[in-house]
């Protein structure tokens, strides 16, 4: 959606490199597509590592999904760098599923968190005991957004939920992951 209105989009990760990603779906018209662009599937089995990234140059940030993000994102002190260059910016920041936990961190040259005020939202503590993954995860990510003060918004299980508030912009879980992206757009598009 967004390369092909002209976005150049560029994979980053913390250790740059392969980056192992989880829930393609061949029969889905987008994964199919991506996985068929060898341009995209060579930008992500190389991803660039945060030292690459330039943040002036960037006009979003999308903290994408998996479980992995629990471990990668919460503390990754570059990448909070990287977003929150971007937010100020006037850039936007966004996230599906677990990858809100790279949004906890941010913090704005004022000092406070990028989420605190605002409509945040990502995979609920009722989807991980859903998944049986509640005591996999290394913690709440529910309780971890509200702890920095951001307002949770949630749906039932599994439904689509996208959440935009002041160009930062969630997503409940992989089935929002759509929704985030035309929010994205749009909000890039204003």
């Amino acid at each position: 959606m967004l390369k092909d209105v002209g976005y150049e989009i560029d994979f980053v990760s913390p250790k740059g490199g392969a980056c192992a990603f989880e829930g393609d779906d061949p029969s889905d018209p987008v994964n199919k597509e991506f996985s068929q662009d060898m341009v995209y599937q060579k930008k992500i089995n190389f991803t660039l590592k945060p030292s690459d990234i330039k943040p002036d140059e960037y006009a979003a940030i999308y903290y994408a999904g998996g479980h992995g993000a629990m471990w990668d994102f919460l503390d990754n002190k570059e990448l909070a760098a990287i977003a929150s260059k971007i937010y100020t910016n006037g850039g936007v920041v966004a996230s599906v599923c677990h990858g809100a936990a790279g949004l906890i961190n941010i913090k704005l040259p004022n000092g406070t968190y990028l989420i605190n005020g605002k409509k945040i939202n990502s995979f609920t503590d009722s989807e991980e005991e859903a998944v049986n993954l509640k005591n996999v995860v290394p913690f709440s990510l529910e309780t971890k957004l509200k702890a920095q003060h951001a307002h949770f918004e949630k749906s039932d299980n599994f439904q689509t939920h996208c959440v935009v508030n002041d160009r930062v912009i969630t997503g409940q879980n992989p089935m929002s992951a759509a929704a985030v992206g035309s929010a994205i757009k749009n909000a890039l598009d204003s």
